[in-house]
């Protein structure tokens, strides 16, 4: 193909040719700065993240030519069927963490309304679906209406944390915030409750990618580098200052023992029923925000790759508005089944945001391993050799990151991730067949032969029942 990377030379920009299906099109208007910083924060808050906030902002400032940066870097990296799996993982990530937003959005509302239960039962999935519709036609009208939309539920979240902020601190006790800080004995040591907690605190940081996926529609490329930036510096602050507070305010065994949104729960004891009440509505409107940014990102990580004939072409369709519509059609169907898979395996919010952060995790590896390439090769550092070695090692930084996060997934998650792989294999494979690619390479053949292999063995524990989400 034209567009296919020689070393580290930058893919070129899509084809200037209209996409099928979007004739007489109305020109989508770009997304500007703080549209952009509102997706990324929008989409981190309500799910060691620095080093790849700064790889992500080398790389949209190095190589610009590159749109949705997870596909684009991992192709740039290894070829094809590296960036269809990573974008095939990225896209099951976003849309099985859309399905926790569901969940979790019912748990809040069944504060006030408890038919919902804790967000998974038949009344809970049948609100859901609603909710999910009603979106799926919002996006409809534009991207840039929802992104919008996403910018205002958005700053409505962020009030209600620094409210909460501000009365915890008016609550917070020394003495209780000093008692087992670094956990009880039973939680094992720090080490191990480090690991265990790992596949959580990825999931508060996941979007941080969320700028460059968009990189195509921003109003300056410029933006894409200082939004991700940004929004990772509000979103730690937040994280920070919300985590480290609580701990004043209940102790650990009785901050684990709290039902979700634990925030509700530490509100109440600080000010009373009416913080639960106020935490409640917040995650509700913050939920809202996460569900429309995480529907664009989805949408938006298929589209590209098929507009490169890497997927099936008519996910490239965009209707009059400029919105991918058959990859949101898809997108959306498949949270829709995976909601229902939901009510009968009464799968819990965590153990859904597990699955959605260890699926993310290879694009991310992805993403870190082409930032040292490129900082190792020093194609575009020409005469700045102190600044490609701080790149260098931030990237170094990144990929150990990522490769620890896999092995603190555990063998469940990575299994049941290999699951959802493999029959993308199959898409890739008739998509090649039917553009007349070249056939896959040995490094190529044998991930594949990997994936299909853990997948089987996935297979196998699940029916013998050894192995449940």
């Amino acid at each position: 193909m034209a567009t296919h990377l020689q070393g580290s030379q930058p893919i070129a920009p899509p084809s200037a040719q209209p996409v099928a299906g979007s004739l007489h099109k109305v020109e989508p208007k770009r997304l500007s700065l703080s549209l952009l910083i509102a997706l990324v924060v929008g989409s981190m808050i309500g799910s060691g993240m620095l080093s790849l906030a700064l790889v992500y902002q080398t790389l949209s400032n190095r190589q610009p030519a590159l749109d949705n940066g997870v596909f684009a870097y991992a192709r740039a990296l290894g070829g094809e069927y590296l960036s269809f799996n990573s974008a095939w993982g990225y896209w099951i990530s976003a849309w099985i963490g859309n399905v926790s937003y569901l969940v979790i959005l019912f748990a809040a509302l069944s504060y006030f309304f408890p038919l919902f239960g804790d967000g998974n039962n038949k009344a809970a999935i049948a609100g859901a679906s609603v909710v999910l519709w009603a979106l799926h036609w919002m996006i409809l009208r534009g991207v840039r209406t929802a992104a919008r939309a996403n910018a205002l539920t958005t700053l409505a979240k962020i009030v209600p944390l620094l409210l909460f902020i501000g009365l915890v601190i008016a609550a917070f006790q020394r003495e209780t915030f000093s008692v087992d800080f670094w956990g009880a004995p039973a939680l094992g040591s720090t080490l191990d409750q480090v690991k265990s907690t790992m596949l959580v605190t990825v999931w508060v940081f996941i979007g941080i990618e969320g700028a460059n996926v968009f990189s195509a529609r921003a109003a300056e490329r410029a933006n894409v580098g200082r939004a991700t930036v940004i929004g990772f510096v509000i979103t730690l602050l937040l994280l920070i200052a919300v985590s480290l507070l609580s701990l004043g305010v209940l102790k650990q065994p009785e901050l684990a023992a709290l039902k979700n949104p634990s925030m509700a729960g530490v509100l109440q004891v600080a000010a009373g029923p009416w913080g639960a009440v106020l935490i409640s509505i917040g995650l509700i409107i913050s939920v809202g925000g996460a569900l429309l940014a995480w529907t664009l990102l989805a949408a938006e990580s298929v589209f590209t790759p098929a507009k490169e004939k890497v997927m099936p072409g008519a996910l490239a369709t965009e209707n009059t508005q400029g919105v991918p519509a058959n990859a949101l059609w898809l997108t959306n169907g498949c949270i829709q089944v995976f909601l229902l898979l939901t009510l009968y395996s009464s799968a819990s919010y965590l153990a859904l945001i597990s699955l959605a952060t260890s699926m993310i995790l290879v694009p991310y590896l992805f993403s870190g391993l082409y930032a040292l390439k490129l900082t190792w090769q020093g194609t575009t550092y020409a005469g700045h050799r102190a600044l490609q070695l701080r790149d260098m090692a931030i990237a170094a930084v990144a990929t150990l990151y990522c490769v620890w996060l896999l092995y603190a997934a555990g063998p469940k998650y990575l299994l049941l991730s290999a699951l959802l792989y493999a029959p993308g294999s199959l898409i890739y494979l008739g998509s090649m067949k039917a553009r007349q690619g070249q056939p896959l390479s040995g490094p190529e053949t044998g991930l594949l032969i990997i994936i299909w292999a853990a997948a089987a063995y996935a297979g196998w524990m699940l029916w013998s029942g050894t192995l449940t989400l």
